[in-house]
């Protein structure tokens, strides 16, 4: 299980004293733990794989848009640290699915659904994100659904 990974990966980061790597897993300890809290409110157990893999992959959007930020700022030192906790995050992650790919797979869940127009996407995004959590980009896979929803007869 993925908790059980971040949990070895601390204590080794800590024996090796790499700051870096025990801050950012320490996030995702922390984002984790929240979101059980907020599970438990719910009535729900702890978050399973795919949820953590989703997880992940909302930590590294943040990432992705501190990091355009940043640039933006001219701060380049900050703009390093946000990309050194990107790639310890995207460590975690299953290989991603390359642009030919993620094609496939949505012209398949497209087909599989019967999605017709734009008003199916969410069922579309839906199913992508229940088969393919942590693989795939799903804000670039958002405009790929659109962009064929929109031209399949929307």
């Amino acid at each position: 299980m993925l908790r059980e990974k971040f949990n070895e990966a601390l204590k080794e980061a800590m024996r090796a004293k790499d700051a870096r790597r025990v801050g950012t897993l320490r996030l995702i300890n922390s984002a984790l733990k929240d979101k059980d809290i907020e599970a438990r409110g719910l009535g729900k157990g702890p978050l399973g794989d795919e949820e953590i893999l989703a997880l992940l992959q909302k930590m590294i959007k943040q990432r992705n848009d501190s990091i355009e930020a940043y640039e933006k700022a001219g701060r380049a030192d900050l703009v390093a640290q946000e990309q050194e906790e990107k790639q310890i995050i995207e460590a975690y992650l299953p290989q991603q699915m390359g642009p030919d790919e993620v094609r496939a797979a949505v012209k398949a869940i497209i087909a599989s659904t019967g999605a017709s127009s734009v008003k199916d996407m969410g069922k579309v995004m839906g199913e992508l994100k229940a088969k393919f959590a942590g693989r795939m980009d799903f804000s670039k896979a958002n405009g790929l659904v659109k962009e064929l929803l929109s031209g399949a007869g929307g």
